[in-house]
């Protein structure tokens, strides 16, 4: 007879998922002992950690210590194995869905974006075929993201993981000399930053190490800046410091939620497409065949800013480019700042090419009280000529979107030698615009680089229609891997803190489960 707390917390997790014929046709046990595949099934919940997910949220203590338990002693009866066994379905069941879809809908999470939610597997026809195959482990793995991004994340979790009580992080660094540590200096944390170094993997073993910061150690500081978004000077400074001292354990959790981020972002829409990372302020273009990525481009970008105009998330298909487009105001900006400013400073106007357009279409070319009044009121809209002060630059790409965000070129170009760059109003600045557009016009010969230059030089605006949609995701990521180095960032938005939140509200609703509870056979 099975302990009557197990009893309950096993019937709780059956709740998780309705019985269905199909599900008493799964064949857990034989002759009351649990068969090779019930004990392989609890070894991959008692291991759901490697993706970064909870074995609590699956039962698996408790499924784990029962079925060894019957392993030693058979579960006489029928309706205890019945119970075993549709809890380990169940369990199976919610794995199966958290590691395809993901714990949380992003979609609650972000206003307005658009992502479509992964069709519903049908997991009980999966567990049967994989039963009757024999090949249940497999079909596990098989469930997880197909990305080899998302793999080499599994496996920087485990490494992070191993950092746990590593003396490299036993105590804070002490405080730096003046603001800064710069090379030559002294200081008495040389030797525990080597140590933490080395540890990450950004400073070699058994290296001689300088009396001062010097040499090898300031070229590690620089490899660690450089995976943590940060300028490789190799100056010790506030900014620097503060990555220094994220815990291992922080950092493991960053790399969960991107895993999760990875369950439901759309990587693999088309054989080709761009995406933007936000946090990393960088954009791919890449190809896809046969589920694997061949980026062919990568760039700076300038995304919108934290406090007042974010960049939202979103997918959505590529469709027109613009050549020497006009830039048509937002009313909020034309209100907030181009409006006053005009008041302020008339010469404005000419200075940037900016004209007035009636709710007819009529374009005016000259300023007066009343023309920004009309602005002010919503009537009239404010536009800048298509030249070299414009501020989309030479070409602007459309991916039609109900948060009216595009690509763009940008005549500030000194802005993409920042290290952080969120400086628009939510539109997002290209590096190398040209590079793109050569990109997506692949396809269409007669689109020589040096047409698209001339089209971006007109001052004449025109619009092409592309023959085959890319598509564009604007998507969020605080971790990346790149040529197996793992890559950290600011949580720019405060999206990694909601997701989390998120993630531990969903946990905290569901039923009390084995560990969690404190409940043991």
């Amino acid at each position: 007879m099975l302990p009557l707390p197990v009893r309950h917390l096993l019937f709780a997790l059956c709740l998780w998922a309705t019985p269905t014929p199909a599900a008493a046709q799964l064949q857990w046990f034989d002759a009351g002992r649990p068969t090779p595949d019930a004990m392989q099934a609890a070894q991959v919940l008692a291991a759901a950690g490697e993706h970064g997910l909870d074995p609590a949220d699956y039962a698996a203590p408790a499924l784990a210590s029962r079925l060894a338990a019957a392993e030693q002693g058979p579960v006489t009866g029928d309706a205890e194995q019945r119970v075993l066994g549709q809890a380990l379905t169940a369990a199976l069941q919610r794995y199966l869905t958290d590691l395809q879809r993901g714990r949380v809908d992003p979609r609650q999470l972000h206003a307005g974006f658009n992502l479509p939610r992964r069709p519903d597997v049908d997991t009980m026809a999966l567990l049967a075929d994989a039963l009757a195959d024999h090949r249940l482990p497999q079909a596990l793995r098989e469930a997880a993201p197909p990305l080899p991004m998302y793999e080499s994340l599994r496996r920087a979790l485990a490494r992070y993981r191993q950092f746990a009580g590593h003396p490299a992080w036993a105590a804070r660094l002490p405080a730096l000399p003046a603001r800064k540590l710069v090379p030559g200096q002294a200081w008495a944390g040389l030797g525990a930053l080597a140590q933490r170094l080395e540890a990450l993997g950004d400073l070699a073993p058994g290296q001689d190490l300088p009396e001062g910061f010097d040499g090898v150690l300031v070229s590690a500081l620089q490899a660690f800046q450089e995976r943590h978004g940060l300028t490789p000077d190799g100056v010790l400074g506030a900014g620097t410091l503060r990555e220094l001292e994220v815990t291992p354990a922080e950092r493991a959790r960053q790399i969960e939620l991107a895993m999760e981020r990875l369950r439901w972002t759309p990587l693999l829409q088309g054989p080709r497409m761009i995406a933007v990372n936000i946090p990393e302020f960088v954009l791919r273009a890449y190809e896809v065949d046969d589920k694997r990525i061949d980026v062919r481009l990568t760039m700076k970008v300038i995304v919108g800013k934290a406090l007042r105009t974010r960049t939202p998330l979103l997918t959505e298909a590529m469709r027109f480019i613009e050549f020497s487009p006009y830039w048509n105001v937002p009313p909020s900006i034309a209100r907030a700042e181009t409006a006053p400013r005009l008041r302020r400073d008339p010469g404005y106007l000419e200075r940037e090419g900016l004209e007035f357009v009636t709710p007819s279409g009529q374009v005016v070319t000259t300023l007066a009280p009343s023309h920004l009044d009309a602005v002010l009121r919503g009537g009239w809209r404010i536009r800048q000529r298509p030249g070299p002060q414009n501020a989309l630059g030479g070409i602007k790409f459309v991916f039609p979107n109900n948060a009216n965000i595009y690509l763009h070129d940008t005549p500030a170009r000194r802005l993409f030698e920042r290290e952080r760059r969120d400086f628009s109003h939510g539109c997002i600045r290209l590096e190398a615009p040209v590079a793109l557009a050569q990109f997506v016009l692949r396809d269409e010969p007669a689109w020589t680089e040096k047409r698209i230059r001339e089209a971006m030089g007109t001052g004449i605006s025109t619009t092409l229609r592309l023959n085959r949609p890319v598509p564009v995701l604007i998507a969020y990521s605080t971790v990346v891997t790149r040529a197996g180095a793992v890559y950290f960032f600011r949580d720019l938005y405060g999206h990694d803190a909601v997701l989390d939140r998120a993630l531990r509200r969903r946990a905290a609703a569901l039923p009390p489960l084995p560990g969690r509870a404190g409940l043991v056979p």
